[in-house]
C-alpha cells in the first residue's frame, strides 16, 4: 500500500526548535517526528512511502539512508526549490502514487493512534475521491458535512464565509467537523488536480480549496469513527509535551 507524508513544512510555530533542522526531525520521546509516522504507517502495511522535503531537505534524506530507509520503498518528492503546499505536493508526488489503489496522506507533525487500516478500508468500501479525517475539536474553520458524512462544503466561524454556495449551506443541519491532517485518496483524483492546477495558474497551491470546489461534483467523505483513539498536532510548543506523554505510555 502507498503513503505520502509531508515532511517540507518550514515548522515556523516551533522555532527555534526549526531554526537548523526541518520539522519532521523535530525529536520526542527519543526519536524525531518523521520517525514515529514512518513506524506507525508502515505498522499499518504501508510499505511504499513517498516523503516531501524542503527546509534542511537533506538532513531527511541523510537520516533516512542512516537507517536503511526503515527497509520500506522510500521516495523522495523534491521541493526545496519551491515549497509547493498540500495540494501541489500530492500533484508533484504523482509518479509515485498514481496507480490502481488508493494512497494515504499523513502530516508529519500529526501523532495519532488512528487505526490506519480501518481508515483505508473505510475510503475503500465507499469509493469516494478522497476521505478526510476529521474531529469534532474547537477551531475556526470547518468542513460541513450531510447526514451521510458527504463533504458539502467549508465555513469560518471568525468571518462567517460559507463556500462553495453560500445560499444552499447557510442555514442547513449540516456537522461541523474539523480536519485531522489524515486523507485516503483515490488516483482519479490527479486528472481533477491538474485541471484545478492550470486554472488556478500556480504550482503551489492548497488541497482543501480543490476539495471545497469538487465537493459537489465528486463523492469527499469525511471519517470520525467511534471507536476511542488519540490524536495531537505537534506542530506547536505547548503539545510538544503531550506528545511526549502519550507516546511513552503508547
Amino acid at each position: 500500500m502507498k503513503a505520502l507524508i509531508f515532511a517540507a513544512g518550514l515548522g515556523t510555530r516551533l522555532r527555534p526548535l526549526t531554526n537548523d533542522r526541518p520539522k519532521a526531525m523535530v525529536e520526542i520521546a527519543g526519536k524525531p517526528m518523521l520517525q514515529h509516522v514512518i513506524e506507525r504507517v508502515a505498522a499499518a502495511g504501508f510499505d511504499d512511502i513517498t516523503i516531501n522535503i524542503h527546509h534542511y531537505g537533506q538532513m531527511i534524506i541523510d537520516f533516512l539512508e542512516q537507517n536503511g530507509n526503515f527497509g520500506l520503498n522510500l521516495h523522495i518528492s523534491d521541493e526545496r526549490g519551491l515549497l509547493l503546499d498540500t495540494g501541489g505536493g500530492i500533484l508533484k508526488a504523482r509518479q509515485w502514487l498514481d496507480g490502481d489503489e488508493p494512497f494515504l496522506v499523513h502530516n508529519t507533525d500529526i501523532i495519532t493512534t488512528l487505526d490506519l487500516k480501518e481508515f483505508y478500508d473505510y475510503h475503500v468500501e465507499h469509493d469516494a475521491m478522497a476521505t478526510i479525517l476529521v474531529k469534532e475539536r474547537k477551531t475556526q474553520r470547518y468542513f460541513l458535512f450531510d447526514e451521510n458524512d458527504r463533504l458539502c462544503g467549508w465555513t469560518n466561524k471568525a468571518t462567517g464565509e460559507f463556500k462553495p454556495d453560500p445560499e444552499k449551506l447557510q442555514g442547513r443541519n449540516l456537522k461541523e467537523l474539523a480536519f485531522g491532517g489524515l486523507h485516503i485518496i483515490s488516483p482519479r483524483i490527479f486528472p481533477e488536480l491538474e485541471r484545478y492546477h492550470r486554472r488556478c495558474g500556480e504550482d503551489k497551491f492548497s488541497i482543501v480549496p480543490f476539495y471545497i470546489g469538487m465537493c459537489n461534483h465528486h463523492l469527499i467523505h469525511g471519517y470520525h469513527p467511534e471507536t476511542d483513539y488519540q490524536w495531537l498536532d505537534i506542530g506547536k510548543p505547548d503539545t510538544l509535551a503531550q506528545a511526549q506523554h502519550m507516546l511513552e505510555n503508547n
